[in-house]
C-alpha cells in the first residue's frame, strides 16, 4: 500500500479524504488483520527435497471471512500479496458480498515443476496455512497460474484433517461442487461493465471498437461476450503478441483456437503487432486484461481510447491514471470491472453451505443484476461528486466497511 506505483494507495487516501474519515479509522481500515509467511517442503519428482515460502495476508474480516485467490508466480512477495488482499477487501465491499479481503500466493515458476510436483506443494502449502483457514473464516480461490485442479488438491488436503468441505474453497470442478458459471465471470463481468458503461458514455455498443491486451481466461471470455452484444474486437494480444484487423477479428474462431492451444499464435488472421502498437490503436475501449501497471507514464500518451475497462488487478498506474484524468479519458476501475470472478465464488460457496445447485441461468442473472446496481451505485456518486470513477468506487467500498466496522467497535 505503501508503493507510489501502486494505483490503490493513492485512490484509497483520495476516497478517505473525500468521504472526510478520521485518520486513526483509515489507519486501522488499511492495516492487515494478520500476514502469514510459510516454508513450504515437498519432494521433487528426482527424490530431492525442495523448500519455497509461501504467504497468505488477511487484510480486513469486519463485514465476512477473508476472501481471495492464491496464485503462482515468480513475483510473488509479501508487499504484492498485502497489495491484493487489500484490494479483495474493498472488491468484496464494493459488490456488497459479505466477506472481506485476503489473498495468498507462492513465489515460483509453476512452469518448471512438473504436475505431480505442484501437487505435493500445493498439499503442503495448504497444510500450512490450515491454521488461520475455515470455511466460515478464510475462503481462498484460484489465481494467477492456479486453476480448479488445485482448488481440488486442496480441498482434499483440508478434508482429511476436517472432514468432507467444500466450501473451503471456491473456482473447484463441478463434479466437486464447483458453480456453473464460474470460469466465464470475471469475463462476463467485464463484459456487463462495458455494456453499462458504453450506455452512461453515450457510445454506441454496437460496432463500437475494442482492443483487449491479455486473452486468458478474463480476456478471452470478456472478448466472447463483447462480440455476441455486437462489439468489433479489433485487436488483441497475449504474451506472443498481438494480433490487429480494422474489420474486427472473427471472435468465436479465435476463441475456440486460444482455448485449444492456450495461445493466440498462428492463429491465422490480423496482422501481428507489438504490445505497444496495440495499447495505441484509435478505439472506443481499451480493456487491459494482462498483469498490473501495464499502463504507465512511458505509454500513457500514446493512448487513443475512449474509455479504459480495468480487467487485470492495477493496469492503470496512478500517475497515469492522474494524466487520463486531465485528458477526460475514463477508467472503469479494476475493483468494479473484475469483480464477476469474486462474486460467482460467493455464489459458490453459498450453494455449498446451502447443498443446492443453482443453474447456469440463475448464476448469471444474480451475477449481471450484482454488477449493474454496483456500477450504478458509483456512477452516481461520481456525478454527485464529481470524481473519477476509481475514487467514487472506493469511497463506496470504504464507507461500506467504516460503517460495519464502527458498529463493531461501538
Amino acid at each position: 500500500m505503501s508503493s507510489s506505483s501502486n494505483p490503490t494507495s493513492a485512490a484509497y487516501a483520495q476516497a478517505v479524504k473525500e468521504l472526510g474519515l478520521k485518520q486513526n479509522i483509515a489507519k486501522a481500515l488499511e492495516i492487515p488483520d494478520r500476514e502469514l509467511t510459510v516454508e513450504v517442503p515437498f519432494r521433487k519428482d528426482d527424490g530431492e527435497i525442495k523448500s519455497v515460502i509461501g504467504f497468505r495476508v488477511q487484510h480486513n474480516n469486519t463485514r465476512g471471512p477473508f476472501k481471495g485467490g492464491i496464485r503462482y508466480h515468480q513475483h510473488v512477495d509479501i508487499e504484492e500479496v498485502r497489495s491484493l488482499a487489500t484490494l479483495m477487501t474493498w472488491k468484496t465491499s464494493l459488490l456488497d458480498i459479505p466477506y472481506g479481503g485476503g489473498k495468498g500466493g507462492i513465489g515460483i515458476d509453476p512452469s518448471k515443476y512438473s504436475k505431480t510436483e505442484l501437487e505435493r506443494m500445493s498439499r503442503r502449502f495448504f497444510r500450512a496455512i490450515d491454521p488461520i483457514i475455515g470455511i466460515n473464516v478464510d475462503i481462498p480461490a484460484p489465481d494467477v497460474n492456479t486453476n480448479a485442479q488445485v482448488m481440488s488438491w486442496f480441498m482434499d488436503e483440508y478434508s482429511q484433517l476436517h472432514g468432507y468441505s467444500p466450501a473451503i474453497v471456491t473456482g473447484k470442478p463441478l463434479e466437486l461442487g464447483g458453480s456453473a458459471g464460474r470460469e466465464a465471470a470475471t469475463g462476463r463481468g467485464t463484459a456487463v461493465i462495458t455494456r453499462e458503461t458504453a450506455d452512461k458514455w453515450n457510445i454506441p455498443l454496437n460496432n463500437s471498437k475494442v482492443v483487449i491486451q491479455g486473452f486468458g481466461n478474463v480476456g478471452s471470455y470478456a472478448a466472447k461476450f463483447l462480440h455476441e452484444y455486437g462489439c468489433k474486437i479489433i485487436a488483441v494480444s497475449d504474451v506472443s503478441g498481438g494480433l490487429y484487423d480494422p474489420n474486427g477479428l472473427d471472435i468465436p474462431s479465435l476463441f475456440d483456437y486460444n482455448y485449444e492451444h492456450r495461445t493466440i499464435n498462428g492463429f491465422d488472421q490480423g496482422k501481428k503487432i507489438s504490445n505497444d502498437e496495440l495499447l495505441a490503436l484509435e478505439c472506443d475501449f481499451l480493456i487491459p486484461a494482462a498483469l498490473g501497471s501495464a499502463i504507465n507514464e512511458t505509454n500513457v500518451d500514446s493512448l487513443n481510447c475512449k474509455v479504459i475497462i480495468e480487467a487485470a488487478n492495477g493496469p492503470v498506474t496512478g500517475p497515469a491514471a492522474n494524466k487520463l484524468w486531465d485528458r477526460k479519458i475514463g477508467i472503469i476501475p479494476d475493483i468494479l470491472t473484475n469483480a464477476g470472478g469474486v462474486t460467482v465464488s460467493y455464489f459458490e460457496w453459498v450453494q455449498n453451505l446451502q447443498q443446492f445447485k443453482w443453474t447456469e441461468k440463475d448464476v448469471n442473472k444474480k451475477l449481471e443484476e450484482k454488477m449493474i446496481h454496483a456500477f450504478n451505485e458509483v456512477f452516481e456518486l461520481k456525478k454527485n461528486k464529481q470524481v473519477p470513477m476509481r475514487i467514487a468506487s472506493f469511497m463506496v467500498a470504504i464507507d461500506r466497511v467504516h460503517k460495519a466496522y464502527n458498529l463493531r467497535e461501538g
